[in-house]
């Protein structure tokens, strides 16, 4: 092996333990990776830089546009109020949830669908008096197996596809992968059904008051006015739906455990436990302000202001640091009130609180925080507590229209998969079914510089041989025996993607099984098929995909019932994958 084949795999691994072990971007640990190739000489400019220009990536980037205009004119959300209908039976509900999720997701990008579909589900669940838990995870399942049944489903889909297109393959026809999407979906939907009660834990009671996991803890002072002087149950404190009066801080003193006859003094800072509905309603008592003096500081008078719950994405720039260290308030003119994670309440000084991905904040903010953060890569989920967003309704069937248009000349071969993408996101912003800032702000670029800088890495695995010397040894272990191979890059391909990035898992993968299967002189389609699906089928971890990391927060879900789960799932899917691949596509070349 050579010292460039070498160093690809340093860079490789590098990047594989740096994503798993740190809070990196994955588009830092990516682009730092193609620098270090061209730094090295590795790979000449043109070839560092020509995933930029993969057809897959550019029709990705279109079709965030596409999904955009469904987003803004409400025609995801028009559907979603339609489809729950009402019930007290949990599988009647989850097939009322998943079923149109799975279809919106063949043919639109899963992240907004996910987006609308959450809150919709919340306060659906919270009217059906149905724990939110039980259906979030298998929302989030939904989009993932909707997902793999077309070419434009999923992101992954069609970074495969290009790269097919760039090593001289043929392409994926766009139903190809409805041959396993369509099964696989059938499978995991009736896998929910059966064994939710058994393996997914209520993590948000039905009728709970004060045990709801979205519990927040908020803290309120008491200002000059009608409050003064009264004792808690006077002023009403004492029997507040859904929230629960923790303590008083009075003079840097501590009062747990407030006796109802307690009277109130100018400057109390009262802390609350309670769901975040409740708290909403806590603001609007007279006398109540929020404690924390950074709400002071807004440039908005209150009656101006809104609370928003928000989740915070893997890629956000204040993960791994302190409120206070990220100045939240200066960075988004929104004040962070309370702090959930893993379904409990962080009771700690708010500016002290270290942000995950997955936490869920509490917020005070002006009322457009909402719609300038919507394609934010910083939250993945936005919800106003106290007004619903505004759609341009009267444009939601042109927009369903338009993607019918897209997918119809894709399929009939009218267009190619790009033009045909390229076209419908131009006519979303044309007839004004999204708006030019909205269509851009859509646009992930986090997800299109991991897609385009990964794409340099696996170019450096070919061209250094780095893939071979891979390859052969994938080949010694397995003995050259077809099957076990097709295994093997299945597996490994799940693996990773439940550990980084779904796109950066195919990225590095199809260099490794492509080089396998010449070696072999198998056909590469069973492999790339192989590919396509195992990088979507993250099931058992909440980073391995967006939308899992999405619902977190929401359902009041731990880590471990992602495993709990998702690991049979993924087993599953994964015997079910490897008894359809060989039948419809062979792995004898012919």
């Amino acid at each position: 092996m050579n010292v460039d084949a070498l160093l690809t795999l340093a860079l490789t691994l590098g990047c594989l333990l740096l994503l798993i072990f740190t809070r990196l971007a994955a588009s830092m640990v990516f682009g730092g990776a193609m620098i270090l190739l061209l730094v090295f000489g590795i790979l000449p400019v043109n070839d560092a830089v020509a995933g930029f220009s993969n057809p897959g990536l550019l029709t990705i980037a279109a079709l965030y546009v596409v999904a955009c205009g469904l987003q803004q004119t409400g025609a995801i959300q028009v559907l979603a109020s339609h489809a729950f209908g009402r019930t007290r039976s949990v599988p009647v509900g989850q097939l009322r949830v998943m079923a149109p999720v799975m279809f919106m997701s063949a043919f639109m990008n899963n992240t907004p669908i996910v987006a609308t579909f959450v809150p919709a589900v919340l306060d659906w669940t919270r009217k059906c008096r149905m724990s939110a838990s039980k259906f979030l995870i298998p929302l989030s399942y939904a989009a993932i197996l909707g997902g793999t049944c077309t070419l434009i489903g999923t992101s992954t889909n069609l970074v495969v596809n290009g790269m097919l297109l760039e090593t001289g393959e043929r392409g994926f026809a766009f139903f190809e992968l409805a041959w396993l999407g369509i099964p696989s979906a059938a499978i995991g939907l009736a896998y929910v059904l059966v064994f939710t009660r058994r393996l997914l834990p209520e993590r948000v009671p039905a009728v709970t008051r004060f045990e709801d996991p979205r519990e927040y803890t908020v803290e309120m002072q008491v200002a000059d006015g009608p409050l003064v002087g009264k004792s808690i149950e006077e002023a009403g404190l004492r029997q507040l739906p859904g929230l629960f009066l923790i303590e008083i801080e009075r003079d840097g003193a501590i009062m747990p455990a407030v006796h109802p006859e307690e009277r109130l003094r100018s400057g109390d800072h009262l802390v609350f436990a309670g769901v975040t509905e409740s708290i909403a309603d806590l603001q609007k008592i007279n006398g109540l302000v929020p404690a924390t003096s950074q709400v002071f500081k807004l440039s908005q008078e209150r009656a101006e202001r809104t609370l928003i719950e928000a989740v915070v994405s893997r890629t956000a720039s204040i993960v791994g640091k302190t409120i206070k260290e990220a100045r939240f308030r200066n960075l988004y003119n929104a004040v962070v009130i309370a702090v959930a994670r893993d379904g409990r309440r962080i009771n700690r000084k708010i500016g002290s609180i270290r942000l995950r991905p997955g936490d869920m904040l509490l917020l005070e903010s002006d009322r457009g925080f909402a719609e300038r953060h919507r394609n934010s890569r910083d939250f993945l989920l936005l919800k106003p507590l106290d007004g619903a967003a505004t759609y341009r309704h009267r444009k939601a069937g042109l927009a369903w229209l338009i993607l019918a248009g897209v997918v119809g000349t894709a399929t009939f071969g009218i267009f190619d998969m790009l033009t045909a993408a390229l076209s419908g996101a131009a006519l979303m912003v044309l007839t004004r079914c999204c708006t030019g800032s909205d269509a851009r702000r859509s646009i992930d670029m986090e997800v299109l510089v991991v897609i385009g800088a990964a794409f340099a890495l696996g170019e450096a695995m070919f061209a250094t041989g780095a893939a071979e010397a891979i390859a052969g040894a994938m080949l010694a272990v397995t003995g050259h025996h077809p099957f076990a191979v097709l295994a093997v890059v299945y597996f490994t391909t799940v693996l990773m993607t439940e550990m980084i990035t779904n796109n950066a898992a195919a990225v590095l993968m199809f260099p490794l099984a492509y080089s396998v299967s010449g070696a072999m002189g198998l056909d590469f389609m069973p492999f790339a098929i192989a590919i396509t699906f195992a990088a979507s089928a993250s099931f058992a971890t909440p980073i391995g995909y967006q939308t899992n990391l999405m619902v977190y927060g929401p359902g009041g879900y731990r880590f471990t019932d992602y495993i709990r789960f998702g690991l049979p799932l993924n087993i599953l899917l994964g015997m079910t994958a490897l008894s359809i691949i060989p039948a419809v596509w062979p792995l004898q070349a012919t």
